[in-house]
């Protein structure tokens, strides 16, 4: 194909570098890869779910023989620190590990034999399913994906996000060869392809992650052929400090980090702070002591840097608007962290790590979802207060609560309008593979993690005698229901 045809990865660290291309699907690419899922999932869905997750753990393994090298690839496209994409493709092996161990138990069929009759629920695959990945986190967010995917029995197609499919698309590589022909398939390519993936008629399930507007065309492209989506989407998440919230330099380094991280690019990440007002102060001097400690902005292949440039300069243009919109509302700006002494912020999309005080909620800065390395510290006074202003507006994906009783804590956590909330901590920091990750609202709907995230590429389906027909003796009357003889009994073994 004609470079001209390809579609080039720019270094939003050195812009004017190009760290690779991709060839992107035409309609005839995407059927051909759909069909050849569709050949390879019935097999896929008969093997033994002991031999798919034993696959899983052999995939898991190369994808841990292939960190140190695919890491700086990982970094170039997407502008993450060094350290941060190793640690993203070892936790991605991780999270195929933890599917691979759980699935047979969440897997099995569930039995019971009793009074009522004789049922048997089995977990049937849908067969070939459609994964759409964003950039910040290409690796992992593919990972949740095709080891709950797979372990269960289906075929996997994958259209990574343009801004930086070239790791996954090396990984996913290394990774099919642990699995039949045809189960796993890669195809690259801008909304079109996006589109005609999700609403394509022999994909039987699509699982997407990244923002409104791409979720509502993928969405719409769903719906018109009836598949059902699992979708994580954006967050504004708050981090609410109680009136005993901890300052020491632990909590706020990882206040810090919850915020700056991958610049901010990050669905999950701290976008708002609520201090009490009797506090306000002090949090502002302890919180920028400690981005003074942890935020170093560079080239994310220089160690000690860790906070990257942002992914375009789109994306740093509108950060700067917000920040330019925050001052003409009246707030200030305190600079945070600093810039690594070799770092050219000419060169590519860096945006400086900034708090922004002395805003309200109606500033866009606080309102909206910034996926930025700004984080807005607003003053409250009642807890009633925080709760309602926290859990303000369409976006319900995490929250935090931080206090040094944490029973308190998590009474307040109750009270949030999001799907996951952290206690004394946020973001990276406080996920757990066992923990169900989604939001609330317009923030998406599905989970991934946990045996939810599992259970979304399954569908259960029953085999039933009832008691009053096995043997073949009885009849029912018309118009007759079945009554229930007492309660359910319990699941007999396998």
């Amino acid at each position: 194909m004609p470079v001209d045809d390809l579609i080039s990865i720019h270094n939003p660290a050195r812009s004017a570098e190009i760290v690779g291309h991709v060839a992107p699907a035409t309609s005839r690419g995407v059927d051909g890869a759909v069909a050849a899922a569709g050949r390879a999932a019935p097999d896929w869905a008969r093997t033994a779910v002991s031999d798919r997750a034993a696959a899983l753990l052999s995939a898991a393994a190369s994808l841990e023989a292939a960190a140190t090298t695919q890491a700086p690839l990982l970094a170039r496209e997407s502008g993450k620190p060094l350290a941060d994409c190793h640690g993203e493709i070892l936790f991605s092996a991780a999270v195929l590990r933890w599917y691979a161990d759980a699935a047979p138990g969440l897997l099995a069929d569930r039995h019971i034999d009793d009074a009522q009759g004789r049922l048997t629920v089995r977990q049937r695959p849908y067969g070939p399913v459609a994964a759409l990945t964003p950039w910040n986190a290409p690796v992992v967010l593919t990972a949740l994906k095709l080891a709950p995917a797979l372990v269960a029995g289906n075929a996997l197609l994958v259209k990574p996000s343009p801004l930086a499919p070239l790791a996954v698309s090396a990984l996913l590589t290394r990774l099919a060869e642990h699995f039949p022909a045809g189960l796993l398939h890669v195809l690259h390519g801008h909304a079109p392809v996006a589109t005609h993936l999700a609403g394509h008629p022999g994909v039987y399930k699509v699982a997407f992650t990244g923002g409104a507007t791409a979720a509502r065309a993928i969405g719409a492209a769903a719906a018109a052929a009836l598949t059902p989506t699992v979708m994580e989407l954006g967050g504004n998440d708050a981090a609410v400090l109680l009136d005993d919230a901890p300052l020491d330099d632990s909590a706020m380094d990882r206040l810090v980090l919850a915020a700056m991280s991958t610049a901010g690019q990050v669905c999950m990440a701290v976008k708002r702070i609520y201090v009490p007002r009797a506090r306000y102060e002090r949090f502002v001097e302890a919180f920028t002591a400690a981005a003074a400690r942890v935020v170093r902005l560079g080239d994310p292949l220089v160690p000690g840097v860790s906070v990257g440039p942002v992914i375009s300069a789109e994306s740093a243009t509108r950060l700067r608007a917000l920040v330019d919109d925050g001052l003409r509302r009246g707030g200030r700006t305190v600079p945070l962290g600093e810039l690594c002494p070799s770092a050219d912020a000419s060169a590519g999309h860096f945006v400086r790590p900034t708090a922004l005080l002395g805003l309200d909620d109606r500033a866009p800065v606080v309102r909206e979802e910034q996926f930025g390395p700004l984080v807005p510290v607003l003053a409250y006074d009642t807890e009633d207060e925080v709760i309602a202003r926290a859990g303000a507006g369409e976006l319900g994906l995490g929250a935090s609560v931080w206090s040094s009783d944490e029973e308190r804590a998590f009474g307040v956590a109750r009270r949030l309008d999001a799907g996951f909330c952290f206690v004394n901590t946020h973001n990276r920091t406080g996920m757990s593979l066992r923990a169900p990750f989604g939001g609330v609202k317009r923030s998406g709907h599905g989970r991934e993690y946990g045996a939810e995230g599992l259970l979304e590429y399954v569908q259960p389906c029953v085999t039933h005698a009832p008691a009053a027909f096995r043997g073949g003796g009885a009849r029912m009357a018309p118009g007759a229901y079945p009554v229930p003889v007492g309660p359910p009994g319990p699941p007999s073994p396998p």
